[in-house]
């Protein structure tokens, strides 16, 4: 008995270290809570703006002075989730002693970067065509299809945040009206649920 539970152990130890030198799993869960209360910030600096305005979300995008104020609130919120991502990233990984650039994080960045760029030429084509209405949507749609690509090369997890960011964006594009809902539903508030769940299970 005591020899199969060693025999047990040793597998779960091998597959352990497999699994660690094919999977980048130094992304915390910090950042992803850092992402999320930036978008929910951008989201009500953005709903400020519009009651200000005396508009609404859909009108707005018909607007040329709104449509650049969202689109450069929408860039911040990106920029601001991206240095987090890495600084918390990189601090989780001198903690374990881990390189945070190798063969494996070029893996996820490539999985990840090929949609987005992909989804980021599409969204400008929309606007280049007037569907401005489609683009929140369209925006997670493609998240979501980066972050299923990426998650076989990091946590597990990061696949199951993947598919409930499609899944809202395809709900809303039948729902055009509440892109902005839709938008910090998916970028907003799961990032921080996202976050705060990895971080107690990976990093506490």
């Amino acid at each position: 008995m005591n020899q199969q539970q060693d025999q047990l152990a040793a597998l779960h130890e091998i597959r352990s270290i497999m699994d660690r030198s094919s999977r980048f799993i130094s992304l915390s869960g910090l950042s992803g809570v850092a992402a999320g209360v930036s978008a929910l910030l951008g989201a009500g600096a953005v709903q400020w703006y519009l009651l200000a305005r005396g508009t609404d979300y859909a009108r707005s995008l018909g607007d040329g002075e709104a449509g650049r104020f969202l689109l450069a609130a929408a860039g911040l919120v990106f920029l601001v989730a991206l240095c987090s991502a890495t600084y918390f990233t990189a601090c989780r990984a001198r903690r374990a002693n881990h390189r945070v650039w190798d063969s494996r994080s070029e893996r996820l960045l490539a999985n990840l970067l090929i949609p987005l760029g992909a989804g980021g030429v599409f969204c400008a084509a929309l606007l280049y065509h007037g569907l401005a209405l489609l683009v929140a949507p369209a925006m997670l749609v493609f998240y979501g299809c980066a972050l299923f690509s990426a998650s076989k090369y990091t946590l597990g997890e990061i696949r199951y945040l993947g598919l409930l960011e499609m899944g809202l964006g395809l709900a809303a594009c039948f729902w055009v009206g509440y892109g902005l809902l839709a938008w910090t539903l998916g970028f907003g508030v799961l990032h921080v649920v996202y976050g705060l769940v990895m971080y107690y299970r990976h990093e506490r």
